[in-house]
């Protein structure tokens, strides 16, 4: 079993990037294999609405996203991270999964569907509830189990130092990742005792609040 580890700060051995490896060590104590994707600290586009993902099976533009999504396909569980700005993720990360998690939908196989997932942030001081709630928003749309931990996933500091200074968020930490172990270790002994996933009804109803 495999976790793939989100870094979506510009900074690659950041505040983030702290938090992200002291879940990696933990989830290798669980026998659980682990690798970190740092997404960059160039600019990343946006989702333009083009719909195009949904004919091409892929974002029409091909950068990160593109590599990461089939990334994607060959791991069990995900853990996104990233550091606060303005109580929200920071931009380029918010760009990466808007896109990603969009144009996976188009995707065959489903590359996230079913797979437990978390996010985590890193903040100075505040803004991180706000940030979480907004992180968790892209796995609730694509029917991920959502891993929580003992308290909110969020560690404090304004340097990687400090970061280890943070005996309760970093015991948070991994916490997230002995509970993910736990989830992926279920999820697993259900399919071979030939639990099956949730059926799908076939038609998706979309609606919206006009009505002619």
């Amino acid at each position: 079993m495999k976790v793939l580890l989100v870094n979506g700060s510009p900074h690659i051995k950041g505040c983030t990037y702290t938090a992200l490896h002291e879940i990696a060590e933990a989830l290798t104590q669980e026998g659980i294999e682990t690798e970190v994707y740092w997404i960059g600290n160039q600019p990343i586009s946006g989702c333009i609405g083009c719909y195009q993902c949904g004919k091409k099976q892929r974002c029409v533009f091909d950068d990160q996203v593109n590599e990461f999504t089939a990334l994607a396909e060959g791991f069990d569980g995900f853990i996104f991270g990233s550091p606060v700005f303005y109580s929200g993720m920071n931009g380029s990360l918010m760009s990466f999964m808007d896109r990603v998690f969009f144009s996976a939908s188009a995707r065959s196989p489903h590359p996230f569907r079913f797979k437990p997932a978390a996010a985590i942030v890193s903040a100075r001081r505040a803004g991180t509830t706000s940030a979480l709630d907004q992180m968790n928003k892209y796995f609730l749309h694509q029917q991920m189990p959502i891993v929580s931990s003992r308290y909110w996933n969020m560690v404090h500091g304004n340097t990687p130092e400090e970061v280890m200074q943070d005996a309760e968020g970093l015991q948070i930490m991994r916490q997230l990742a002995r509970n993910m172990a736990w989830l992926l270790k279920l999820k697993e002994n259900g399919e071979k005792a030939g639990i099956p996933l949730p059926m799908q009804e076939e038609k998706r109803i979309s609606t919206n609040f006009i009505r002619n």
